[in-house]
């Protein structure tokens, strides 16, 4: 993937390094559906870490404290209470157009990735303010996404409020 040395770059050379297809074939199998590329390997590489003391991300093997399928199987049933679900533009869930919950922030966010409509549209990134009923769709991927977190783009959450000296990651005990 073209975004993960650009990643690299700002966020310092990820340490995780995991190979083993084995978790995410077993989640996908489990959600009905299968991760974008670039989210993958961005967590691949990283593991389950929290970025600039405010932005979770977490792996899905099983053997981590921070599991991303625990994460998710979590958010999906918080997301779906109907109280909740009219903060979102659309259901949470595995078909198409429905919101994969994939990380949250210290500061309120969820992440969520939009599934595609269809075998060729892309996936699509929504980050819902849990302080309000705000909510943005961002038309870039989960990479693009990143990145545009990773320099201080408004993408919702800022990273130059939490990172003024430059990005930085840490490993989620």
């Amino acid at each position: 993937m073209a975004l993960l040395p650009e990643i690299a770059a700002l966020l310092g050379e990820p340490r995780f390094n995991w190979s083993d297809p084995t978790p995410w074939v077993e989640l996908e199998r489990e959600l009905g559906i299968g991760f974008p590329a670039d989210f993958r390997e961005i967590v691949d590489a990283y593991g389950s870490i929290e970025i600039n003391g405010q932005l979770y991300l977490k792996h899905p093997a099983g053997h981590l404290l921070h599991s991303l399928g625990e994460n998710i199987r979590g958010d999906l049933e918080l997301w779906r209470e109907e109280d909740m679900a009219e903060y979102l533009p659309s259901p949470v869930g595995a078909n198409p157009g429905e919101l994969v919950p994939v990380a949250s922030a210290t500061t309120g966010e969820a992440v969520f990735l939009r599934v595609p409509d269809g075998p060729s549209s892309p996936w699509r990134v929504v980050v819902q303010e849990f302080d309000s009923p705000s909510w943005t769709l961002y038309e870039m991927t989960f990479g693009e996404w990143l990145l545009a977190y990773l320099q201080g783009r408004d993408v919702t959450l800022r990273a130059r409020d939490r990172a003024p000296d430059g990005p930085f990651y840490a490993f989620l005990p």
